[in-house]
């Protein structure tokens, strides 16, 4: 059965570091387009960070770093400099097929069909 788990997720302090990972199960993770995203309470799913199906190293936008392990079928988010507004539920997904998204990731949670079930993220000193 194909799975997403996302994993290091806890209670950090303002201006840390945290390394997230997604790992799947059941099918190849190098394969698909992954996108990060999170949900604060009372708030709509934003998208953070994404890899496209295409790129098998990493991609760093701001605060935000994407990269693969191809070894270990994870794909993990790095987020620099956590303030408390990057509090919230992080979420890994996948879109339905392999080679989706292989150019060109996009952040729209409707475009994504595989869902983890997150990891909670709290930033507060």
């Amino acid at each position: 059965q194909a799975q997403l788990v996302e994993s290091g997720g806890g209670l950090v302090q303002p201006g840390e570091s945290l390394r997230l990972s997604c790992a799947a199960s059941g099918f190849t993770l190098d394969a698909y387009a992954v996108g990060w995203f999170r949900q604060a309470p009372g708030k709509e799913r934003e998208g953070v960070s994404c890899i496209t199906s295409g790129d098998g190293g990493s991609s760093k936008a701001g605060r935000f770093t994407i990269s693969r392990d191809n070894a270990r079928n994870t794909v993990y988010l790095e987020i620099d400099s956590l303030k408390p507004e990057d509090t919230g539920t992080y979420y890994c997904a996948t879109p339905a097929g392999a080679g989706d998204m292989f150019r060109l990731c996009v952040l729209e949670p409707e475009e994504y069909t595989y869902w983890g079930q997150g990891t909670q993220v709290t930033v507060a000193s």
